[in-house]
């Protein structure tokens, strides 16, 4: 893939995020924090539900993509018995009227049940169509499609706003459903000649099997790290308040801005890191890049913490509490990044048993933890869980990576991320308690920071001057 192509790949995440912040403090003042929270659940059963009923087929379908000799009938084997599952399901549960808004956002309406399929079927099947794009290298048109749902809820809600229209849930579901069914058609046109071509071939058994067999697997590693991101928000509806969770989902939505640094990074690292392995030069490399990956980590942690007073100015008052969680929040993308520089090794080795092994132990731990914090603290309860969780995950692919692989330096790296993750908790859980401290604690974090890595913080200043230099001499 060409620099280029990678870029049009890259506007997707990175034009969604700043989307999501800027809608983001919108929302917050037009609908409550229970609205809110409550998408939030909605966000989290859409994901589980394309995760499970796609039967892992949709793994399979990339898999044997480029090998294919007939892709229409590829898509059709890899679509249609997920299909078939998930329309079943969803009539069967329609049938009994109010069930499905009952145990998603415990709510007696068949309305909300019948938007909630809605947008699970659109939303299953645009996950295929989007499959088709990225494989054909349409990078354009693959942004656009992750760009326009939340461009279409920001239309739909100032739209709202202007027309005065009842500030509910109801209506709330109904914009994040429509954007939903708009992508989806702005999917099937995009990808018409394919799937039209779908309806002249038959599904082969053979074809199926092996595409099962591939796949399948895949989804406990997919569950156990669905759970390992998503259990918080599961955990919050049922053992707290859907305010809790607004508050909560409302810090993970500001913390996202942290994923334009993750998107970026992966789409660029994959390919490179294997190119390197490929040479056998990647060792020296992955740790270079692991220590610049590491100090631009801890620099966002402190960065946040030191401005996190900012949040309260964009956001109402009811949300006072998303300054002191919002650290906690970014340890998902930025230790998550940051794991993909250590965990080069079991890919390069082709273990990947031991990748599923670390999503699934990560899980454990945040469950444990949600069960003890939840009760007690709330969204600030979930946050330090989910942080710990991602700090652990860090933890166990890097020793695994380096049981299968090479040894790794990682005193300084879990000593720093240890710091990061311990100030996170402590702010999320004492909050306003510790006044100046939390902001003393990040500003000696930021110092000894940049005294440590001195050495690479001279090279990024001496390789910015000499590109301006270049820049301005041309």
């Amino acid at each position: 893939m060409t620099p280029k192509k990678i870029l049009h790949f890259a506007i997707g995440p990175l034009g969604g995020a700043l989307l999501g912040i800027i809608s983001l403090p919108i929302i917050a003042w037009i609908f409550s924090q229970e609205d809110i929270g409550k998408i939030a659940l909605l966000q989290v059963v859409l994901s589980f539900t394309t995760l499970f009923f796609t039967l892992g087929l949709d793994q399979g379908y990339v898999r044997e993509y480029h090998e294919s000799t007939n892709r229409p009938l590829l898509l059709k084997t890899a679509v249609l018995p997920g299909f078939i599952l998930l329309m079943s399901t969803l009539v069967l549960c329609l049938s009994f009227g109010t069930f499905l808004s009952q145990i998603v956002f415990d709510m007696k309406s068949t309305g909300i049940s019948w938007l909630l399929s809605v947008a699970l079927v659109c939303t299953f099947i645009s996950r295929f169509l989007s499959l088709v794009l990225r494989m054909d290298e349409r990078g354009i048109a693959f942004s656009m499609s992750q760009l326009l749902p939340k461009a279409f809820v920001l239309a739909i809600i100032l739209a709202y706003f202007l027309l005065d229209v009842a500030k509910s849930f109801e209506y709330l579901l109904i914009a994040y459903t429509l954007a939903i069914v708009l992508t989806c058609f702005i999917f099937i046109w995009n990808t018409r000649t394919v799937w039209h071509s779908c309806f002249f071939e038959k599904i082969k058994l053979q074809q199926f099997k092996q595409m099962l067999n591939f796949g399948m697997p895949l989804i406990l590693g997919g569950v156990a790290f669905w759970g390992l991101t998503s259990i918080d928000r599961v955990l919050l509806s049922r053992w707290s308040t859907f305010s809790e969770l607004g508050v909560y989902s409302v810090s993970v939505s500001f913390a996202a801005a942290a994923t334009i640094f993750q998107s970026v990074f992966s789409t660029v690292w994959a390919p490179t890191v294997y190119k390197w392995a490929s040479k056998d030069e990647g060792y020296e490399k992955v740790i270079m890049v692991s220590r610049y990956v590491l100090l631009a980590v801890i620099m966002l942690f402190c960065f946040a913490g030191l401005l996190s007073w900012i949040v309260p100015f964009v956001l109402p008052s009811e949300y006072d509490a998303v300054q002191w969680i919002l650290v906690a929040c970014l340890a998902y993308p930025l230790l998550y990044t940051l794991s993909e520089t250590t965990v080069v090794g079991i890919g390069i080795s082709r273990k990947s048993r031991y990748a599923l092994l670390a999503s699934a132990l990560a899980f454990c731990v945040n469950f444990i933890c949600n069960i003890f914090l939840i009760p007690k603290f709330g969204a600030a309860g979930a946050a330090s869980s989910t942080a710990f969780a991602f700090w652990t995950f860090l933890i166990f692919r890097t020793e695994f990576s380096i049981l299968v692989w090479k040894p790794f330096p990682r005193v300084a790296l879990y000593t720093f991320t240890f710091m990061a993750v311990a100030g996170a908790i402590i702010a999320a859980l004492k909050q306003d308690r510790l006044g100046y401290f939390l902001y003393i604690y990040w500003f000696v974090l930021f110092i000894i920071s940049c005294w440590f890595f001195r050495v690479e913080l001279l090279l990024i200043k001496i390789k910015i001057y000499e590109l301006v230099r270049k820049k301005v001499k041309n």
